[in-house]
Formats: structure tokens, sequence, C-alpha cells
């Protein structure tokens, strides 16, 4: 495992994708429209390997010895051009392009268009040859492009999980839109760890109806079409660590993997040297 081996996982998988564009095009033009966010999370040994394209999140709960409270860590960065150094990297990477960057009814958009500046997919910002008929016109650029406008490369950093590291929580961003990382933190802290993902849903949800002046049951029942214009898709893995097994894993070499699932009881010797999560 390393850096570099994922950053080769991301670029596969975009390859992938823009095959499957090119040969849909002639049938299905808009999906040339279609991309995702991508958030992965390998732990081999006592490392952490973050991944991240679009504005997807990782947040670390550890304990602080001292007090004995949970401390939120965000160990991921974000591709979304509200970020002002994000914005500020698209116009050094666009520097021929004013407007590259534009604010869109209180929104920045990358061309008035979308707010990530990475992604999967998304090949119309890509490759000038799918800008164009019959992709619809609220897709298309007026003028054409001579290179990718959007990216495809991952921001990847490395953890050394430590003793007090207690889980992680790998979401998109319709959670942290309605949730600070403290916020999440002390959810998983404070509550049973069986159906903790659906709890954070929950919560997420009861605030986005909340901001609405709505209650949470009738939000629940609009259909799901019309409910994103209401709030954006949510995903959460939540992620244990054992302790045990990482300060294992940090001093003897073998195949010990420093996570334990939650409630999926697997025989002993099964445990692979390492672990993935995905989240799009």
């Amino acid at each position: 495992m390393s850096v570099e081996v994922i950053r080769k996982a991301y670029q596969a998988t975009e390859e992938g994708f823009l095959s499957v564009v090119t040969k849909q095009w002639p049938m299905n033009p808009q999906i040339a429209a279609v991309g995702s966010c991508c958030l992965v999370g390998v732990i081999c040994g006592d490392s952490l390997y973050v991944a991240n394209l679009g504005d997807s999140r990782v947040v670390l709960g550890r304990v602080v010895r001292a007090t004995g409270e949970v401390l939120a860590i965000q160990l991921s960065s974000e591709h979304n051009v509200s970020i002002e150094s994000v914005r500020q990297e698209m116009h050094s990477l666009h520097p021929d392009d004013s407007k590259i960057v534009v604010l869109k009814h209180n929104v920045w958009r990358v061309k008035g268009l979308i707010q990530v500046s990475r992604s999967i997919g998304d090949v119309y910002l890509k490759k000038a040859e799918f800008n164009k008929e019959p992709l619809y016109a609220k897709f298309r650029l007026r003028e054409t492009f001579k290179r990718p406008i959007l990216s495809s490369d991952p921001s990847i950093s490395v953890h050394e999980l430590q003793e007090h590291d207690q889980f992680l929580i790998f979401a998109s961003d319709g959670l942290w839109e309605h949730l600070s990382n403290q916020d999440a933190v002390d959810i998983v802290q404070n509550h049973p760890h069986n159906g903790i993902a659906r709890r954070l849903i929950k919560v997420a949800l009861q605030e986005a109806a909340k901001k609405r002046e709505m209650r949470y049951s009738d939000l629940k029942k609009i259909d799901r079409g019309v409910r994103r214009h209401f709030h954006d898709d949510i995903t959460v893995v939540v992620v244990f660590l054992d302790s045990n097994l990482v300060s294992r894993a940090s001093s003897v070499r073998g195949p010990p993997i420093s996570v334990r699932g939650g409630g999926v009881p697997l025989p002993s010797r099964t445990l692979a040297p390492c672990a993935e999560l995905g989240s799009s």
C-alpha cells in the first residue's frame, strides 16, 4: 500500500468511467454530465491513508487523555470553490480565464455550473469533445477549452493511528452541511455503536427540516427526487478502531488489522492486512 497505489486506483476509475461515457455518448449523451465525489480510507497496520476528490469529509474522534473528552480532527481536505483557497487554486491553474469561478445566486461555482473543482466523471468539463450538442444546453459552455477545467487527481494524506483514536466518520457533504465536526463526533461518542450512521443521518435531516421551518416527519414524506431541493444527499460510514490492535500493529510485523467490524462476527485468522472503505 502506498500513496502512489491509491493515486493509480483513482486514475483507473476515472479512465474506466471515461470509456463508459465514450461508448454511451451516441445513445445517452447526458452521461457526460454525470460525476461523483470520491472519499476513500485504507488502513494498513497502524497507518491510515485518506484520499479525497470533491467535498466529502472524514473526521477522526480522538480521546484527550487529560480530560477524557473526544476531540474532532478533520483528516481530509475538500475541493469546493466555496472555500477561498480552492478558488485561488482554480485561478492559479487557469490564469487566462477570469471567469473560471463565478458567484451565481450567492453560490460560488466553477464556470457557473458546479461547486466542486475535482471529481470522478463530469467529463463535459474535462474533454471539450463532450461539451457540445446533444448535451443539454444548461451544461454546455459557450466557449471551448483546451485543457481540463476539473481535475480527477485526489488529495492524499497518511496518518499514523494512535492508541487513543476511537473512530472515523466518513460522510458526504450532505451531513456536514448540517452538523459540525464536533457535533458529529459527540453523537457517535455518546450513543451505542449499532445504528450510529443512521442516527447521524436522522439528526442531519432534523436540522434540515428545522432550517426550512417544517417537521422532520413531513420532510420524510417528500419524494426523494423533490427532496433534493431541501437537502443534499447524505452517505455516512462510521468505523470504530480497536486500540489494542492499533498498538499491536505499530510494534509487530504481520497481518493484524486495526479495524473492528460493528456487529459482524468474523472467524479467527480471516482478517486481511488492509481494510478499504469507499463512499460516493
